[in-house]
């Protein structure tokens, strides 16, 4: 699915502030290359349908079986494993015996304290390795899933990495054993070693996917194949509101565009970013934040959401906020299927000019089929005229006053609203009677 970086970062998928962002959330995996893995595939959604359903399947049996995931991978055995090809060590014995390994030993007693330790380490990995295999022996696997598993296998069958995978914890490692699978990791398993370490990295990836799912309860959701795009989401809310409001969403061919309508802090730029993130994750093959989610398979999700001025270019917000739309209209314009996000368009004219730029942004682009639009504005006054077009469905925020507070229900509801109420913000944050002061 084809999302560009404006996107990314409209939806916090990531953001400089990582806490802040989609990624972290989601982030359960336990080693440093399962995070780069998880970014990775994060930043890489599927227009495969076959690649999704195959992560969605690889989440699925991980999350049935987490109890029996291996704990004995961490971290600091990883990098162990990695730093002790990046770290020189003497001549290793190339027939380690009882006389030679004691030498060894004593002669290079920091040498062989370093090969100990990596060894020990690497004993774990690779007894950790085979226990992922025994999750999955017997289960019917997806094919991404299957090739990595025999990968596993077939690097890791050779005779001495058997006897590591199989090597019993309650013995002690001879002086032999460790200069013997030492020498051998060094000079005839690098590679191999270096590529396990990707694979577990992957599969690590995938069980922090699936342990977000777990955590946040999320709904593995049904895609198919579509000429026109579709959602139909049930309670849907945003992944990073803390207690957050669901919503329910449906968009079809028959209804392609949702314009709606609130006071500022109603709820728009909320609903709007968590119709996108869950329409993200569903690409990604993950779970979704939503009771119920169908979904077509989308070719590309853009955003207009928080557009800004280049100074250094000379160009005004009103000027990238045309140049976004034009962008979009060139890659939509393809018959390929999109989502559109748009968060208070023309924000930076004035409100006649803003009005009539809006209404023929709106015109046009409803009669896109292959598209579905949401987009919110402050500018009620156009619903009225474009309430001629069947495909346009209106929904806005409730807000209202009660006791001279504002009060935020963030329920979604059908019409379109025409609150203004900047000013009581103005006045309910005290800036009224500090300029009254002044």
């Amino acid at each position: 699915m084809q999302v560009d970086k404006t996107t990314l970062n409209d939806l916090s998928i990531f953001n400089r502030e990582e806490e802040q962002s989609v990624f972290h959330h989601l982030n359960f995996t336990t080693s440093s290359g399962g995070r780069d893995w998880l970014h990775h595939l994060l930043a890489h959604p599927y227009s495969d349908l076959n690649k999704i359903q195959e992560t969605q399947q690889t989440l699925q049996l991980i999350i049935n079986n987490q109890q029996k995931w291996p704990t004995l991978i961490t971290n600091g055995t990883v990098m162990v494993v990695q730093k002790f090809y990046d770290t020189p060590v003497g001549d290793i014995p190339d027939h380690p015996n009882a006389l030679n390994s004691l030498y060894y030993k004593i002669v290079n007693s920091q040498d062989y304290s370093l090969v100990k330790y990596s060894v020990t380490h690497f004993v774990d990995f690779t007894i950790g390795l085979h226990q992922i295999l025994n999750v999955f022996k017997g289960l019917s696997v997806p094919k991404l899933l299957q090739v990595i598993l025999e990968r596993i296998k077939m690097l890791t069958d050779r005779p001495l990495v058997k006897t590591m995978m199989h090597w019993n914890k309650s013995k002690r490692l001879s002086a032999i054993n460790i200069l013997t699978f030492g020498k051998y990791l060094r000079q005839r398993f690098k590679a191999e070693a270096l590529e396990l370490v990707d694979i577990y990295s992957h599969l690590d990836a995938y069980y922090g996917m699936a342990m977000a799912c777990t955590k946040y309860d999320f709904t593995f959701p049904e895609i198919q194949k579509a000429d026109t795009p579709y959602i139909d989401a049930k309670n849907v809310y945003h992944l990073l509101v803390p207690q957050p409001v669901a919503y329910d969403v449906k968009l079809n061919r028959q209804t392609n565009f949702l314009f709606l309508t609130g006071a500022n802090m109603a709820g728009k730029s909320t609903f709007i970013k968590a119709v996108g993130i869950a329409v993200y994750l569903a690409h990604v093959g993950m779970g979704v934040p939503a009771e119920k989610c169908e979904l077509s398979l989308f070719d590309g999700l853009l955003s207009n959401i928080q557009v800004e001025d280049n100074i250094s270019r000379g160009e005004s917000y009103f000027f990238n906020e045309v140049q976004r739309i034009k962008k979009t209209i060139e890659k939509i314009n393809d018959g390929r299927n999109w989502l559109i996000l748009i968060d208070e368009l023309f924000k930076g004219t004035n409100v006649q000019d803003a009005m009539k730029c809006s209404t023929a942004v709106i015109e046009g682009l409803r009669k896109m089929k292959n598209a579905l639009f949401i987009l919110s504005t402050h500018l009620y006054e156009i619903g009225e005229e474009l309430k001629q077009y069947p495909n346009i469905r209106f929904n806005f925020f409730e807000t209202h006053v009660q006791d001279g507070q504002l009060v935020f229900s963030y329920q979604l509801k059908d019409g379109i609203s025409n609150d203004r109420l900047g000013y009581l913000i103005l006045k309910r944050e005290g800036v009224v009677k500090m300029l009254e002061e002044l």
